[in-house]
């Protein structure tokens, strides 16, 4: 017995709600940014490398004409990645993921032009002007602010790329600052050169351990989602806990996630105390209810219900007092006999009484203790009165707790009638 859903997902937490749809116009948008933003630094930074021959502004020059071109990748990936056809029915959501690995493929290329340049001897002192140095701070401040926005913009959408091209841009930031210093200290007229090595050269080293950082954890991550690693444990647990909360259901047998592009699919095995087709379909709809409100991004969850296989079952009965003599009335019994039975000889396995824990609720005691016991996994109740449209009943039957009425003075008798053997 299966259910599925394909319905879009809803953020949970932040500011706001986003739909999917928004989500990925706002995901557009912002690649669409990136694209604009690094052209931009790619050109400028070009025209300073020429003008300036300094190492380190090519150094940045040649990264930000790499972000270029993944940029274009990237809007592309994000376009194709939200749409589904008859030969992807699941969605191309691992595209973006993908993105991410040849983004980190590019900043490999990047990282290499610039390590060839860096340990090459310079024919000459870079030309530093005061432009030169005020174009590398604009850029500098520019590429920071987009990183913080395009990663807070990941974070909330939960989009791989996004959250890596904000990393990225910070990792930008952060190398283009260390071109700054040096352009700054080489207009000032400060020449340092140890064991060979010019300022120039040192700060274009630096920004190719930064570029080389920034490459591997975009291609692990992005390889972990391609090899379909798992869901973070915090959420398959958060998951499991939202479908153990349903009364009717009786154990989670299997659980599992994986994540594509930003979106989770998710899958689990459950066995229900009910044999009923449409009952269990109910449940169904309910458990992705609530996964849905408390977990965001879920694109899919596909329940698998089997039948409860049990050996033994257990039965509570509303007492009068601890001698064993039935109850007349269920909410105000002052205690319960809790016995489990065995199915294959109907043999009383055990058997102890437990006092009401509703006795002292002004309001709904039934339906206090009809909780309590489906708590306490209760497959049967036995009474000597009818409960079936009472709230009770309700609770029971949404639980898929049988109910049985019984004429025996006392448990012995309760017991005997429905069957059991008692020691």
């Amino acid at each position: 017995m299966t259910n599925e859903t394909q319905e879009g997902p809803l953020e949970a937490g932040g500011d706001a709600a986003l739909e999917t749809g928004d989500e990925t116009r706002w995901i557009h948008r912002i690649a669409l940014l990136a694209f604009l933003l690094n052209l931009a630094l790619a050109a400028v930074k070009g025209l300073l490398a020429v003008t300036s021959e300094s190492l380190a502004v090519t150094a940045s020059a040649i990264d930000s004409a790499t972000d270029c071109i993944a940029s274009v990748a990237l809007y592309a990936g994000l376009r194709l990645s939200s749409r589904k056809t008859p030969s992807f029915p699941l969605g191309l959501y691992k595209i973006e993921n993908l993105i991410s690995v040849v983004v980190a493929l590019f900043i490999f290329l990047a990282g290499y032009e610039i390590a060839r340049k860096a340990f090459t001897p310079q024919a000459g002192t870079p030309d530093i002007s005061l432009s030169v140095v005020l174009f590398m701070a604009l850029g500098t401040a520019a590429t920071l602010a987009f990183g913080r926005y395009a990663l807070r913009a990941g974070r909330r959408t939960g989009s791989p790329t996004l959250a890596a091209e904000g990393r990225h841009r910070q990792v930008d930031a952060l190398s283009s600052s260390l071109v700054l210093v040096s352009v700054s200290l080489g207009y000032a007229g400060v020449h340092v050169e140890l064991f060979g090595i010019t300022l120039d050269q040192a700060a274009a080293a630096l920004v190719l351990v930064f570029i080389a950082h920034a490459g591997w954890e975009l291609l692990s991550d992005g390889m972990r989602v391609l090899l379909d690693a798992s869901v973070d444990p915090q959420t398959l647990l958060d998951v499991q806990g939202i479908i153990e909360e349903e009364p009717m259901v009786a154990e989670v047998l299997s659980l599992v996630g994986r994540n594509a592009g930003r979106f989770r699919f998710l899958q689990a095995t459950v066995t229900l105390r009910t044999d009923d087709l449409q009952k269990a379909q109910q449940v169904g709809e309910q458990i992705e209810r609530r996964v849905r409100e408390h977990v965001p991004r879920v694109e899919r969850l596909t329940l698998h219900f089997e039948p409860q296989r049990r050996t033994h079952i257990r039965i509570a009965v509303p007492l009068a007092n601890r001698s064993g003599d039935l109850s007349e009335h269920f909410g105000e019994a002052p205690c319960f006999a809790l016995v489990v039975l065995r199915l294959s000889d109907r043999g009383v396995e055990s058997e102890e009484i437990e006092e009401n824990p509703c006795t002292r609720v002004e309001k709904a005691k039934g339906i206090c203790v009809a909780e309590w016991l489906v708590g306490r996994n209760v497959d049967e109740v036995l009474l000597k009165s009818e409960i079936k449209h009472r709230g009770p009943g309700y609770v029971f039957s949404d639980a898929g707790v049988a109910v049985r009425e019984v004429r025996g003075s006392d448990l012995r008798q309760a017991l005997a009638e429905r069957g059991a053997d008692r020691p």
